[in-house]
């Protein structure tokens, strides 16, 4: 259902097209930025926002940040000008050499023996329990899974860009810079259909590794797929946002956040109070902050909540079984 969703939100994007140039090329420079800056985050890397921004735009140094975290922000902003050019391409089909071309752009001058190229050692993230293959059989499960990532079957390309990024993390056929190159080869699948890219945020880190930890050790890949639908979801809303003149671009931290008191947030997704006050109670909507007066306040993020359990409740699952898909 809520792949569907994202289908109107691309049939009203779709509608309208074609953007001007300059529009164009603005939303371009601002994803680049974005993606690299949030890309890189999910990393470890500890360039903020705007410093980012310098070191890409402006070809600053930025005191007491190492030079590996200025060669990450200058190329990863590099692979995305190149997933640009790719997407534009009339042909949608992607090469092996293309996703190592990708890899070495991130590893350009941080490893550049291992830049664009297979690993021949074996791999352990600290911290997971997941077991990667054989180095040996990489080479032959990336062509297996090139082959996949072009066939023909019929599948929602969002679905396809999400499941490309779980195989190639899971095949993990770099020493380093997987998570980058994954999340580079999803979003050119995503562009290459017409859809903005996905933009996981810092703050969704950890859900967002724990979501595929879990995929590659044999569970649903439900959380993931989801974590991946509101990363799209989300560009949409930057598109709409900016078309429509409402907000600057930017991501608003939390003392920026609107926030509502319940009778508005009632409103805003067609609940009752007493309903959206149980929910609360249940633990299944986070109040965001709490008045002086006694007020509770909920944020943007409790709309999106209120949405998804309406979805489970049409599976016919219990609020307590909400609870638990929720977490």
């Amino acid at each position: 259902m809520r792949l569907d969703s994202l289908l109107k939100l691309k049939a009203k994007l779709d509608a309208l097209r074609p953007f001007g140039e300059g529009f164009a090329r603005n939303m371009e420079d601002w994803f680049r930025i974005e993606l690299t800056y949030t890309s890189n985050a999910i990393e470890g890397n500890t360039l903020s926002r705007e410093e980012t921004a310098e070191v890409v735009e402006k070809g600053l140094t930025v005191k007491s940040k190492s030079l590996r975290e200025h060669l990450e922000a200058v190329n990863h902003s590099a692979a995305m000008n190149r997933v640009y050019e790719m997407a534009k391409r009339k042909s949608k089909k992607i090469t092996e050499q293309d996703i190592l071309n990708l890899h070495s752009l991130i590893l350009r001058g941080i490893d550049d023996l291992q830049a664009g190229r297979y690993r021949n050692v074996p791999v352990r993230v600290a911290g997971s329990n997941v077991i990667f293959p054989n180095p040996f059989k990489v080479p032959q499960l990336m062509e297996r899974f090139n082959d996949e990532i072009n066939s023909r079957a019929k599948i929602n390309p969002i679905e396809k860009a999400a499941n490309a990024h779980l195989q190639l993390v899971t095949i993990h056929p770099f020493v380093d810079g997987n998570g980058r190159t994954a999340r580079l080869l999803m979003n050119l699948i995503l562009m290459q259909n017409g859809y903005p890219p996905a933009l996981i945020r810092k703050r969704d880190r950890l859900q967002y590794i724990k979501s595929i930890e879990k995929a590659q050790l044999g569970g649903s890949q439900e959380d993931y797929l989801g974590i991946i639908i509101d990363a799209v979801e989300r560009s949409f809303d930057i598109y709409f946002e900016t078309l429509e003149g409402k907000n600057e671009i930017k991501e608003k931290t939390k003392s920026e956040e609107t926030l509502y008191k319940i009778g508005e947030l009632a409103k805003l997704t067609g609940e009752t109070n007493p309903t959206i006050r149980h929910w609360t109670q249940l633990g299944l909507l986070k109040v965001s902050k709490t008045t002086e007066s006694g007020y509770q306040l909920y944020d943007n993020e409790s709309i999106k909540t209120i949405r998804r359990i309406r979805e489970l409740q049409k599976e016919r699952l219990t609020l307590e079984e909400i609870k638990e898909r929720l977490k």
